[in-house]
């Protein structure tokens, strides 16, 4: 879905063939504004802001109260205050870096005006000798005497006062308040009369404004209570994004489900073969699962499915019998996973299932060379291979498929688009997708990343999986934790310890793997050892082979072991320096015990003082490990981008909305989409011309571009 939300963001002005000529003053360059010159233009495009546009969508983030008085007694230093002065003499800078300072009186009190770098005529032009002058600005006291320095505002006793509460908007370059007020004025005078295109019984429930009364609203704030999202001009700009943005995904959704895909349909005979050899049966969201996965499967459209689910909730399996719907039906899976280290553990866990249904399976990786090589990319071609897990080496030219049915892609965040098109244009047809996540969404950024996707959330923990008792400590008393730890291990225990970084630094006062590596080796011996990214793979697979098999004792590892590493038998997770990591990730790090019969422990060490966010998150991972609310707290303290990863998150840029608060507005705003495509799915009636005018005011060029081919 990346990029579907994408044109939210600034771009540079380009005339459109079918652009409303309404719009067209909107979407002029921002240097037709009175006032905007190169200077201030090139400002603004730091801002993102290149036309009226993308300015009207830039709202105030504060404002500042300006109390009026009638006198200086009124005032309470230090405060901001707008009152009518007489100038009384000027005090001229004695030396260079001193300020010239302007004496004012109110006819009882003294005010001191203080400017720095002042020039000569501007000030005597604005404050001539014996003039009544209205100032507004911070009254404070220096040495007894009320001063104000460099005033917002000055202007003749009969000009407009200032508002009691005036809005402030984010600056760049040279930007002054001044100025983004003057632009923002003469952009909003710019906006053309539009017809709704929000349902009406929506806009009549919440109360909302229309939408160029809520833009002109949102500019003027009367108080701090008008800033927020919850305020009713604000909350309908918002809306009018994320609406935009879920008409866009609703057209797109609709358009992928025409889209013709294999109709694939098992016997069920290879399934039955390996549920019937589980040790306990799948949970109830694993088979709701896989009935919604085999029933696209099975239509004749191409399946775009997301399969969710929470750390050790089994997705491994739900995948694997959708693979096996393929081959049952005559044709071939590919599982891709983002690294080397996933998709050898992805093979791993698969294989038992593989010898139970009496598949043949293989790995493709970068590391495959040779002969090796080529009997694998001969065997595929042949139909010889049932199933291909690898990394993206599974997508190169000359990897061929003899019928591929299902892509399964793991971790989608990872890749980006083009990877997945590629991996998508290996079948004779588009392969069904299916894409797994083992990162809890929050419901809101699941609607926004993925709302152009089927859903299937695995919610559910299978038996036999432990809880996991968490602890948190400072690492202080480290000492402790390694004799804990010599215990265990002499009762045949396995435990992970995890490092933020590879080798110590200077610059970042982090324990590293390799300090730590050594430290545990002086004290255990040979039960140690080490894993790391940049580690040569072959070390790598042999260090987690040993661990695995129980040749060693202790794994010292960074976060490359935070998705996908199974070993049941390991019972204990210590995280060094937890507080550096985020609550996703710590989440994913404990989900790595706890996956057999021995009861897990997590060791949460930090180093003190810990921040009161640090506090927070470690906290909240003590008391639970239900990994959807992990990810709504995570959601809360670090914000979307961080949580999903911003780089090929595919989330929308939204200058109004905030799909972190404003969760609720989404959820509905996608209701309000899918309603209207039902009531109007070729876009014809009245209501869809005010929607079409949205979509080009947001610039959903992509949802543009499908309606226009039908």
């Amino acid at each position: 879905m990346a990029g579907s939300g994408a044109g939210i963001g600034p771009g540079p002005a380009r005339p459109s063939a079918g652009r409303p000529p309404a719009l067209f003053p909107l979407f002029a360059g921002i240097e037709t504004l009175p006032g905007v010159g190169p200077r201030a233009a090139e400002a603004l495009e730091q801002m993102g802001v290149t036309r009226p546009r993308d300015l009207i969508l830039t709202l105030p983030h504060s404002g500042i109260r300006r109390r009026r008085i009638a006198s200086l007694a009124e005032a309470r230093p230090p405060e901001i205050v707008t009152l009518t002065v007489t100038v009384q003499r000027h005090a001229p800078a004695p030396a260079r870096g001193r300020p010239w300072r302007v004496y004012c009186s109110d006819g009882r009190n003294d005010l001191q005006l203080v400017f720095f770098h002042a020039r000569k005529d501007w000030i005597e032009s604005q404050l001539p000798l014996g003039a009544r002058r209205l100032v507004s600005g911070k009254v404070e006291l220096f040495d007894g005497m009320a001063q104000m320095v460099h005033p917002d505002h000055i202007g003749a006793e009969t000009s407009a006062q200032p508002p009691d509460f005036e809005p402030v908007y984010p600056l760049s370059g040279r930007l002054t308040q001044g100025l983004m007020q003057k632009a923002v004025h003469a952009a909003l005078d710019r906006l053309p009369a539009v017809a709704e295109w929000i349902d009406a019984s929506v806009v009549a429930r919440e109360g909302w404004p229309g939408w160029a009364e809520a833009l002109h609203a949102a500019h003027a704030p009367n108080g701090v209570e008008n800033l927020s999202g919850t305020d009713p001009a604000r909350a309908r700009l918002a809306y009018d994004e994320l609406f935009a943005h879920q008409v866009t995904l609703a057209l797109l959704r609709r358009d992928r489900r025409r889209q013709r895909g294999v109709e694939t349909m098992g016997d069920g005979a290879l399934r039955a073969r390996v549920l019937a050899g589980l040790p306990w049966p799948p949970t109830g969201a694993q088979s709701r699962a896989v009935a919604e996965i085999a029933a696209d499967m099975a239509a004749p459209r191409r399946m775009n499915r997301l399969l969710q689910g929470d750390v050790g909730a089994g997705k491994t399996l739900v995948a694997f019998l959708a693979a096996l719907n393929a081959v049952e039906a005559g044709g071939q899976a590919v599982l891709m996973a983002p690294t080397e280290i996933l998709a050898r553990q992805h093979y791993r866990a698969l294989e038992p299932f593989a010898r139970l249904a009496g598949i043949r399976l293989e790995a493709l990786t970068g590391r495959d060379k040779g002969d090796a090589r080529a009997n694998i990319l001969t065997d595929l071609a042949e139909g010889r291979i049932d199933i291909l897990v690898g990394t993206h080496a599974v997508i190169q030219k000359t990897v061929h498929f003899h019928d591929l049915r299902l892509a399964i892609i793991d971790e989608q965040h990872r890749f980006g688009v083009n990877q997945r098109m590629e991996l998508g244009a290996k079948g004779h047809l588009p392969p069904d997708m299916l894409v797994m996540t083992a990162t809890p969404i929050p419901r809101s950024l699941a609607l926004a990343q993925f709302g152009d996707m089927d859903l299937s959330v695995l919610d559910e923990k299978p038996p036999g999986r432990q809880p996991i008792r968490t602890t948190v400590l400072p690492d202080s008393r480290i000492d402790e934790v390694v004799e804990h730890l010599a215990r265990a291990l002499d009762g045949g225990a396995r435990a992970y310890w995890v490092c933020p970084l590879v080798e110590e630094s200077e610059a970042v006062d982090l324990t590293g793997a390799e300090a730590r590596f050594k430290a545990l080796r002086a004290r255990f011996g040979d039960q140690v050892r080490l894993v790391h990214g940049q580690m040569p793979p072959e070390e790598r697979d042999a260090a987690m082979a040993d661990f695995a098999a129980g040749r060693a004792g202790i794994l010292v590892a960074t976060t490359v072991i935070e998705v996908g590493v199974d070993v049941p038998q390991a019972t204990i997770m210590v995280i060094e320096r937890a507080e550096s990591f985020g609550l996703a990730q710590l989440h994913q790090l404990r989900g790595r015990v706890g996956r057999g019969t021995g009861a897990s422990s997590c060791l949460l060490m930090y180093q003190e003082p810990l921040s009161e966010t640090g506090r927070r998150r470690l906290s909240i991972l003590r008391e639970t490990e239900d990994g959807f609310r992990i990810a709504e707290e995570d959601l809360a303290i670090r914000g979307a981008g961080d949580v999903i990863g911003t780089a090929q998150s595919g989330l929308p840029r939204f200058r109004i909305a905030d799909i972190e608060r404003q969760s609720g507005l989404m959820a509905l705003a996608r209701k309000d989409a899918q309603a209207f495509l039902e009531r109007d799915p070729d876009m014809q009636g009245d209501r869809a011309q005010a929607v079409r005018f949205l979509l080009w005011l947001m610039e959903q060029d992509r949802a543009i571009r499908m309606i226009s081919a039908g």
